[in-house]
């Protein structure tokens, strides 16, 4: 056997493999053999086709299948032989039986190589986020949202968090009634609506029995402008409850009992929470930083498997399926630029793990277990490492494990400067 390896471009190769009739003779015989067996030819008994004429109705079949089980049988051995580190499966682009050797060519992507930048002089900031009594409040003035009542509110202006009850009749550009556009009791929640939106500029601070008139300007130039009338019928107001100890028990379905233990239990998960999007915001500055200063060419296979992977957790939000009708191409296309980034990012972390000669061993995967276990007190270590050392598990709690290893030796390369930060309002995370 001999063989060629052409370079197509830094992600794509081609290889050629050229084997003689000894090593690819036997395989013929066999499929001819195989075909005999299992084919019924008029004129013959079953078995007892004369080879020529098997060849003659199946040669074609017979050659492809030849060519596609030598392919993959060497392929195999070829990529362990010269290093070859694949990124996807190898596709049998022609072969060819002539003189006695049967020619097979293969194209395939593969992982590119790169040297890693220094990274060592690089600096960071991380956000440092301290939750304050006021932060805690608001945050539980949001959960007694959830048990307030609207009750309307006389002479009294209407403010951001009000709702406003009112009557629309819309207008064109003449000021004429536009026929079948009116409106009965339409609800307009200010607390949700965005800041520009003319009905919120309108309506913050009318009152009860209050007219006013909203201006609506075209999106396109040439569409004409429209008005509408608005007749202010009622405001409501959320009144939140009093937070007692019946009230934490039912929001907490009886886990609190105790106003103190709640308002303790939500600075906590607050101080958490902000915890952790430090330090995914630190981890996506440095992970953007290595990308930029390290454009590394990905093969597409990669690209693809992350593309559909975003798309997954995209359906997922829909309940695990996008709705009837629903073209995924224009979503698909402005997920891609996000797709090879995360496949440039995994290159090169598996650069700095390989650099770093980082492994995981299974005393690691001990520890990581009995670190999970310590913050689930109803799961036993030993369980835990007993799954975590499963097949089923073991190859995804290896790639975590090396993950936080990468992480790590990254953020003690560089330099991280906290930053002191307020906690961001809702709907600014």
């Amino acid at each position: 056997m001999q063989h060629t390896i052409k370079n197509v471009s830094e992600t794509e190769q081609q290889l050629e493999i050229v084997l003689s009739a000894e090593e690819f003779n036997p395989e013929v015989e066999k499929e001819i053999q195989d075909a005999r067996k299992n084919i019924q030819i008029k004129g013959f008994r079953k078995g007892h086709a004369p080879t020529g004429l098997i060849r003659k109705l199946m040669g074609e079949a017979i050659d492809a299948t030849v060519a596609e089980r030598l392919a993959s049988k060497h392929f195999a051995e070829i990529a362990e032989k010269e290093s070859i580190k694949p990124a996807s499966r190898a596709q049998l682009d022609e072969y060819t039986f002539n003189d006695g050797q049967l020619t097979i060519t293969l194209s395939y992507e593969v992982h590119p190589e790169f040297e890693l930048k220094d990274y060592t002089g690089y600096s960071f900031a991380e956000n440092i986020y301290t939750v304050t009594d006021e932060d805690v409040e608001n945050e539980i003035n949001l959960i007694l949202k959830g048990h307030g009542t609207l009750v309307s509110v006389e002479d009294a202006a209407a403010e951001k968090g009000d709702t406003v009850i009112a009557d629309l009749v819309k207008r064109d550009a003449e000021g004429n009634e536009v026929e079948g556009q009116k409106t009965e009791n339409h609800h307009f929640n200010l607390e949700y609506l965005p800041e520009d939106n003319p009905f919120k500029k309108a309506l913050t601070g009318a009152k009860a029995g209050d007219n006013v008139t909203v201006n609506i300007e075209p999106e396109e130039e040439d569409a004409e402008k429209t008005s509408y009338d608005v007749t202010v019928k009622e405001i409501k107001r959320l009144e939140l409850p009093e937070l007692t100890a019946d009230l934490v028990k039912e929001i907490t379905r009886e886990k609190f009992d105790d106003v103190d233990a709640f308002r303790q239990d939500v600075r906590q998960q607050l101080e958490e929470h902000f915890s952790k999007k430090s330090e995914q915001d630190l981890l996506e500055s440095i992970s953007s930083k290595l990308i930029e200063e390290n454009p590394v060419p990905v093969p597409s296979a990669m690209v693809d498997s992350f593309e559909n992977m975003l798309l997954e957790n995209a359906k997922r939000q829909f309940g695990g399926q996008f709705p009837k009708g629903f073209d995924d191409r224009e979503l698909r296309a402005s997920m891609r630029p996000n797709a090879e980034k995360h496949a440039q990012w995994m290159l090169i972390t598996q650069k700095i793990a390989q650099n770093n000669n980082l492994e995981v061993t299974d005393e690691d995967i001990k520890t990581f277990a009995e670190k999970e276990a310590e913050n689930n007190p109803s799961v036993q270590a030993e369980d835990l490492v007993n799954t975590y050392m499963s097949t089923e598990f073991k190859d995804y709690i290896i790639d975590t494990i090396l993950k936080e290893k990468i992480y790590s030796l990254i953020k003690s390369a560089v330099t991280i400067q906290g930053e002191n930060k307020p906690l961001p309002k809702h709907g600014e995370q």
